[in-house]
């Protein structure tokens, strides 16, 4: 299957593909690589992304112009021989992305600036609506109201990519994604400021019982007391999870007096002085706030369910900004009706409104709604934990990067769903006869040599390839090619027997 028909120029970052109409052995997202444990330990390491960077000896580069003529300028000193190449595709097709749910505007301007043709839409699409489109897009970027499912991914005939521009990818079938050669990026760290800054703001809003006073306020009453107020210097926070936001929030909470102890399934350095605890309960029992900072995964699904909270001192604070299905909020209404717990503040929910609007958090979307409302000292929010602008900002830097660089060179590093490979980019003084290949395939035996026969009689200058679980992905830069011996290697790489998706570069 080849990309969209060309509309008359030759657009720079038309891609040429073969997809396989139906694979036949579905891939499976490795075992653990999405474990709490995984994730906590990767966190610890990551670098903070920087706009469209190449990979390892790339330059930093951006494209200026629209349509065909784009003239390309680098954003950092070196010699033009270094700078990457313009790649073309075998055949013209134009690239089009779907950009959902607002994403940040800097991200759709810097995909535009390539070229690409992108479709801005404020709102989530349902399932029907992108069954009924999707078909016409190469790449799409949602958040986090947005459900790509199966079925999607079926009617998906030319889609490359999906960009998440959010923390979490759980709207996305990921297996379904990787069955069908489709890589999914995210933004794992990109708000962690952010939500860190907003747990600090609403310890000091309970301690001071702020969002009471506030609706009293509100509603005419004058209501001056100090009975249940405290300062948070000298207090105890405890942190469930103890990776990139927890790590933030230890420091912030340090700075302003407060003791900090943290439970994570992994031994992880501390920063400053804070300790980290064996157990949960010996967490719970120990702290004035509990702050939780964990992933959705099944092992984390009410991990503070009524028996955690029976074990956290009586007139502590829980905040939950990680996921809603973390927290049992049946149970934790429970426990503010009892007067156990001081109060606490949720962003996040099971179920969530599709979109903004009046009479949309209500029972009929969890049941518990109306409770929780009515419950003192409740900090109630509409997940905003990374939302401001410098988050967003910073989110539609690095997952328009991650888009770019897939698409221009074929770069996987990131995906969570997909082998990360990766390639020194094709320069300015490379021959002008190297293509690049990209080639998807399944995880089997006799695949890769299947691919080297077709290339054995070819000068293979760069190559790398990895595999996750069925599926693996293959990236070979080939020189010394004419026109002819590029269809050549492109249509029979395409039908061999493993293809999920090929894509040629030159």
């Amino acid at each position: 299957m080849n990309g969209s028909t060309a509309n008359g120029s030759a657009a720079a970052h038309q891609q040429a593909f073969h997809r396989a109409v139906a694979p036949s052995s579905p891939p499976v997202v490795v075992a653990g690589a999405g474990s709490f444990a995984g994730m906590m330990a990767a966190s610890q390491g990551a670098a903070p992304a920087v706009p469209f960077s190449g990979s390892a000896g790339s330059p930093t580069a951006s494209y200026a112009g629209a349509g065909s003529q784009r003239a390309r300028s680098i954003s950092i000193p070196g010699k033009p021989s270094s700078m990457p190449r313009l790649l073309t595709p075998f055949d013209q097709g134009d690239i089009r992305i779907l950009l959902l749910e607002n994403v940040s505007q800097g991200a759709v301007d810097m995909l535009r600036q390539q070229g690409y043709q992108v479709d801005f839409h404020a709102k989530a699409w349902s399932e029907d609506e992108l069954c009924d489109k999707i078909g016409q897009y190469h790449a799409i970027g949602i958040r986090s109201k947005t459900k790509l499912t199966a079925k999607v991914f079926r009617r998906a005939e030319k889609l490359l990519l999906v960009g998440c521009f959010c923390i979490g990818t759980n709207q996305v079938d990921l297996t379904a994604a990787a069955k069908a050669g489709v890589a999914v990026f995210n933004s794992p760290f990109a708000n962690s400021r952010s939500v860190a800054e907003l747990v600090i703001g609403e310890m000091i809003c309970l301690s001071r019982q702020l969002a009471d006073r506030t609706n009293e306020m509100r509603a005419g009453e004058w209501n001056k007391v100090s009975k249940g107020c405290y300062e948070v210097r000298g207090k105890v926070l405890g942190i469930v999870g103890y990776g990139h936001i927890g790590s933030q929030l230890s420091v912030l909470a340090e700075s302003m007096g407060m003791s900090v102890l943290y439970y994570d399934v992994v031994p992880l350095m501390p920063l400053g002085t804070a300790r980290q605890v064996e157990k949960l309960e010996d967490l719970l029992a120990a702290s004035d706030f509990v702050s939780l900072h964990v992933p959705e995964l099944p092992e984390t699904k009410n991990l503070i369910a009524a028996p955690q909270l029976a074990a956290m001192r009586k007139g502590a604070y829980l905040l939950n900004n990680a996921r809603g299905t973390v927290v049992d909020l049946p149970a934790l209404t429970d426990a503010l009706d009892a007067g156990h717990l001081g109060g606490a503040a949720i962003d996040v929910f099971p179920r969530e409104p599709a979109a903004n609007g009046k009479d949309t958090f209500v029972d009929a979307l969890n049941g518990f709604e109306s409770r929780l409302r009515a419950c003192k000292n409740v900090i109630l929010t509409p997940h905003i934990g990374g939302s401001t602008e410098e988050a967003q900002t910073m989110i539609g830097i690095e997952v328009a990067n991650a888009i770019i660089r897939y698409i221009n060179f074929g770069g996987s590093t990131g995906a969570v769903n997909f082998p990360e490979v990766d390639l020194r980019v094709i320069t300015q003084a490379d021959s002008d006869d190297v293509v690049r290949f990209c080639h998807v395939h399944h995880n089997v035996p006799g695949s890769l040599k299947a691919v080297n026969e077709i290339l054995g009689n070819h000068n293979v200058v760069k190559q790398n390839s990895d595999s996750r679980g069925d599926v693996a992905y293959l990236l070979v830069d080939v020189a010394g090619v004419d026109e002819e011996a590029k269809r050549e290697i492109y249509e029979r790489i395409g039908q061999t027997k493993a293809n999920v998706l090929t894509r040629m570069l030159s």
